[in-house]
């Protein structure tokens, strides 16, 4: 795995598998959770690998206000007044399959006081 690099035939070869009808999603092939003391929701940070090739990191885990689970949140950037995104997911389908691969990695990870 090599971190903070792309792997652009890789990422090319998903992009023309999933330019037609036919949707092949990236695979999570890792997912690294880093618990924090809580603060403001903000209980943990994860990382998640795609394909073996993608690396996004700072992803925030939070406690949502309510108690009734948690969220994510993707980095952003503050410039000006605005907040730009890093990276998201544009696709629901792959937001949720990262949303349930951190949410059950950090279930084995973080300490029951601070999930589940």
């Amino acid at each position: 795995m090599r971190h903070g690099r792309i792997c652009w035939a890789h990422l090319l070869g998903w992009l023309s598998r999933t330019s037609g009808k036919t949707h092949n999603f990236m695979t999570i092939s890792e997912v690294n959770i880093t618990p924090i003391k809580p603060q403001s929701g903000l209980i943990a940070f994860a990382s998640v690998v795609l394909d073996d090739c993608l690396y996004l990191g700072s992803i925030g885990v939070y406690a949502r206000l309510d108690g009734t689970g948690y969220r994510l949140t993707y980095p952003t950037k503050k410039v000006g007044d605005k907040g730009i995104n890093i990276y998201h997911p544009i696709n629901k389908l792959l937001a949720k399959e990262i949303e349930k691969a951190v949410l059950n990695k950090a279930e084995k990870v973080c300490d029951n006081s601070f999930l589940f």
